[in-house]
């Protein structure tokens, strides 16, 4: 039988390609297993009360939708799984992230400096990152979902000189 930490992980991969979806249809993702109801259920309480989720009520139902710290962590998911298909050849193009978030909003920056490092980011100075796998459409997401406008800037570039394409090189060697 799945554990509650299977459930809670899949709820927030439902919840992740959706704006929102309806109570019934998250406890409909357990119908063969017993006791499943009562799991789903006290995984989507303790979404809830961990602030990954919250609820919206309609005249026609009940929803759940991601919160800002629930998108985090749905990104977080993607990046554990290992069916993820990312190209690790290098395909002459460096992944170039700026992020610039102020000391208020220090949990926000702890956060995605952890996606970046999952990633296998480098931290070059204290805002920029550097890749050369193909992970800035995921970090693109991240941006929009976030509204990190004009904290979080993606670069993407063949275009280094000599000095500094070696640098690169040698960061993500070591």
């Amino acid at each position: 039988m799945p554990r509650k930490q299977d459930y809670s992980s899949k709820i927030l991969k439902i919840l992740g390609q959706k704006k929102a979806v309806s109570l019934p249809e998250l406890q409909n993702i357990a119908t063969e297993l017993p006791n499943a109801k009562y799991a789903i259920t006290r995984s989507l309480k303790g979404l809830y009360e961990a602030g990954l989720i919250e609820h919206v009520a309609s005249p026609q139902n009940n929803y759940a939708r991601l919160t800002k710290e629930g998108k985090k962590k749905f990104h977080s998911l993607k990046l554990d799984n290992d069916n993820t298909l990312v190209n690790t050849s290098w395909d002459g193009f460096w992944r170039i992230i700026l992020l610039d978030l102020p000391e208020t909003r220090k949990n926000e920056r702890e956060a995605l400096r952890y996606l970046l490092k999952k990633a296998n980011f480098i931290c070059l100075k204290n805002t920029v990152w550097v890749s050369p796998h193909p992970y800035e459409h995921l970090f693109t997401n991240i941006k929009k979902d976030l509204g990190l406008s004009t904290e979080l800037m993606i670069i993407v570039t063949d275009k280094l000189d000599e000095e500094t394409n070696l640098a690169f090189l040698s960061a993500i060697k070591n």
